[in-house]
């Protein structure tokens, strides 16, 4: 177990990472590659024997992935494959036909179009261009220090007490170069300086490194991004130990790394889709509001009343979710109704589908040792494990519920009788399931199919939200998910909510840097707690949260206490009710910029270094956003009224007053409890609707349009019906407005001084 100095809170979990042996003084034990030979190469790579510094001999792999992406693979055995691969493979590696492998006896070049690797053989060295020769990332050459020892771990690997225990890399970092990914975060979003462990973890909140969802990949603002292929529990010094090196541990059977080309962050991510699965679109539905029961005592007649008043009082809504309570207390998660509770389940169902909902319950891959359903699982053997064969009874809930079995997705019958309980809900008329936990794998814990825990333990929740995504799939004919956890090729799991979040303004600040985080890993449909899960927020945390909410790609409240509207005080409800109005008035804005995001995988909350990549001001601001590619999105995340707000280069237009502010600069708002800062690009043209009780399906659009452009404007609606082009030209004093698809543009409001329009 890891030290942990007394009397910190909140830190007990039950399935922490396993600590990496510790070598003997010196470099007794560590392995770097100083020279190589060529032994085979194609046009799509090389594979060399690589001589090292501990007298061995290891086989180095360089291959092109892709245009613009280029694998590296270390190992002792040329055929080695991560160990995590035994339960699922979550890269694949593609071909690009323009690719060409110089092979030479002192160097060797691999051209995948706008990533180049060079390798110099003896001594050795490694770096990555661009197409044009500059570079984008260079080996570490192994400099030792004062007393001869190396400062920093080489490109090579590790044994201790004779068994190799991982393998490691490391880059040189330039002083401005700054990072960003590693899932969700909610760190400062440079992660420079930072240590990410790829460990999911129980994360008790939004306050620390420990993520719920790891992606071990990274984002640099030299152009490129990198990837590990390993569900191990991989380290990523990001300039900690050194500031000049960034050095990557894989406790592993081999090193497995691909480095992608951008240079725009959404370019790698493009291509960082092309190896790991593009993002799943949601069902439009669930782009509206999901309110939930919150985590206590629920029941049909309280389900039916929460229902009622929510269309009585004019809230936009379209998901109930009804938390742990809707089955038996203390047998999470059987999946079975409570039928004190909730004695008619498909009679409620159907009640709530005619009024317009649609049905979200909780769950987890938990299985309590008091439910019925435990004795069956266990006697069919799918439950993980321990060392010695017994059924691993884990405390997932920290003491505060009854102890649990693990179901073992590693079992295809395990993974059948698990989607037997959901498809009985679907059935009834349930529309989707919020996966939580998932992160509770201990490192001794032994699957089915042989895989320890330390290996199956992030790889678990891929498992876990396949499963219950396919038979989603098969029943409700769409494959979303509200997921607490996640790893690499998560994107094909939407959505994902950011986890047990406190109701403190410090916590919604960090929840903004783990989204923006994670939409630079890949991911672009998350959503949070709106008003914090932990806790009551205050009436005007209540607003600025639900403000935020609004604003992002998906919305959801839900906390410990009461996240209804009316449960606040009335200039609260009005506040935030005006809060999803404005969302459902930007519906075909924002589900436009969803369904780009799942074609490009650029995520809809977009840190401003997604489009202002050569602004350093944009990889560190982190407590703003843009929502697709014309609204800035600012939260309000402290109770002083008032903040700076980084305005990128160009004109921008304060959505509430039409007022045009330069760019290239922070700004101070203060703007009152009513209203969010937002700014739209000068000249933007944003489609807005009527905003309803629920997402309409083919909305009736009109266009807000900030300021009048001195060249052309133009935007693309995207909806069920197809996409519609739409155009804007200056024809001296009007605005002519052109407008080819589907969609009829029933008119043009101008925000800020406008001109005359006309529509065609």
């Amino acid at each position: 177990m890891p030290y942990r100095p007394p009397l910190i809170a909140r830190e007990f979990f039950v399935a922490d990472p396993p600590e990496l042996p510790v070598r003997a003084d010196g470099e007794e034990g560590l392995s770097a590659v100083t020279r190589a030979e060529v032994v085979a190469s194609d046009a799509m790579g090389v594979t060399l024997k690589g001589s090292t510094s501990a007298d061995e001999t290891l086989v180095v792999q360089l291959s092109v992935a892709g245009e613009g992406v280029i694998r590296v693979r270390l190992s002792q055995d040329a055929d080695a494959r991560t160990r995590s691969a035994r339960a699922i493979d979550m890269v694949t590696p593609g071909r690009y036909a323009g690719a060409a492998v110089e092979a030479g006896h002192s160097r060797v070049v691999l051209d995948a179009g706008s990533l180049r690797a060079e390798v110099r053989l003896s001594p050795w060295n490694l770096r990555f261009t661009d197409r044009a020769g500059r570079t984008l990332v260079e080996q570490d050459p192994g400099r030792p220090d004062i007393s001869g020892r190396l400062r920093t771990l080489p490109f090579g690997r590790s044994s201790a007490d004779g068994a190799v225990v991982a393998y490691h890399e490391t880059f040189l970092a330039p002083a401005d170069e700054a990072f960003s990914g590693f899932g969700e975060s909610f760190t400062p979003l440079d992660k420079r300086g930072q240590r990410p462990l790829m460990w999911n973890f129980d994360a008790f909140g939004a306050e620390s490194q420990r993520a719920y969802k790891n992606v071990p990949f990274y984002l640099s603002s030299r152009g490129y991004g990198l990837l590990v292929d390993s569900g191990a529990p991989v380290e990523f010094d990001m300039c900690q130990s050194t500031h000049s090196a960034v050095q990557i541990v894989v406790p592993d059977d081999l090193i497995d790394y691909y480095v992608i080309a951008g240079p725009t962050p959404s370019e790698v991510l493009a291509r960082f889709d092309g190896l790991t699965g593009r993002p799943v679109l949601p069902p439009k539905w669930a782009f509206g509001t999901w309110i939930s029961s919150g985590f206590f005592r629920d029941n049909q007649e309280r389900v039916l009343e929460r229902a009622r008043r929510i269309r009585e009082r004019g809230i936009p809504c379209d998901v109930l979710h009804l938390d742990t309570y809707w089955q038996t207390e203390n047998h999470w998660s059987d999946l079975r109704w409570d039928p004190r509770s909730f004695p008619d389940p498909v009679g409620m169902l159907a009640s709530l589908k005619e009024q317009g909902f649609r049905v979200c319950l909780w769950m987890n891959p938990y299985v309590s040792h008091l439910s019925p359903a435990f004795a069956e699982a266990a006697e069919r053997g799918f439950f993980l494990r321990r060392p010695d064969g017994e059924v691993y009874v884990a405390d997932s809930w920290h003491g505060s519920h009854p102890a649990c079995g693990i179901v073992d997705f590693t079992d295809p019958a395990a993974v059948e009788w698990f989607q037997g309980l959901l498809r009985d809900r679907l059935r009834e008329g349930v529309d989707v399931f919020k996966t939580d936990f998932a992160e509770g794998v201990p490192a001794d814990a032994v699957a089915s199919n042989g895989m320890r825990g330390a290996d199956l333990h992030n790889v678990y929740t891929l498992l876990f939200n396949d499963a219950v995504a396919a038979v989603t799939r098969e029943v409700a004919g769409h494959g979303l998910v509200w997921a607490r956890s996640s790893f690499l090729g998560g994107q094909r799991h939407p959505a994902q909510w950011s986890g047990d979040v406190d109701a403190v303004y410090p916590s919604m600040g960090s929840t903004i840097r783990g989204g923006l985080a994670h939409g630079l890993s890949g991911v672009p449909f998350w959503s949070h707690d709106a008003g914090g899960f932990t806790g009551t927020p205050t009436p005007d945390l209540y607003i600025r949260w639900a403000q935020f909410g609004a604003l992002s790609p998906l919305v959801r409240f839900h906390g410990t206490t009461s996240r209804e509207p009316w449960e606040f005080p009335p200039h609260a409800e009005r506040a935030a009710i005006e809060a999803l109005r404005l969302r459902y008035r930007l519906m075909p804005y924002i589900y436009s910029a969803a369904v780009t995001a799942a074609e490009t995988g650029a995520p809809m909350m977009r840190a401003l270094c997604v489009d202002f990549p050569d602004d350093p001001v944009a990889w560190q601001a982190d407590l703003e956003y843009m929502l697709g590619t014309d609204l800035l999105v600012a939260p309000m995340t402290s109770a002083d009224g008032a903040r700076k707000v980084y305005l990128p280069s160009g004109v921008w237009v304060d959505y509430w007053t039409g007022e045009r502010v330069d760019g290239g600069r922070y700004v101070t708002v203060s703007p009152p409890l009513d209203r969010i800062p937002l700014f739209a690009r000068h000249g933007a043209l944003i489609p807005v609707t009527e905003p309803g009780d629920t997402v309409a399906e083919n909305p009736r659009v009109t266009l807000l349009a900030f300021g009048v452009p001195e060249g052309e404007s133009r935007t693309t609606i995207r909806d069920l019906d197809g996409d519609t082009t739409v155009t804007a030209v200056r024809d001296g004093d009007r605005l002519v407005v052109t407008a080819e698809g589907p969609k009829q543009i029933e008119g043009v409001e101008f925000v800020g001084p406008g001109a005359p329009v006309v529509i065609n």
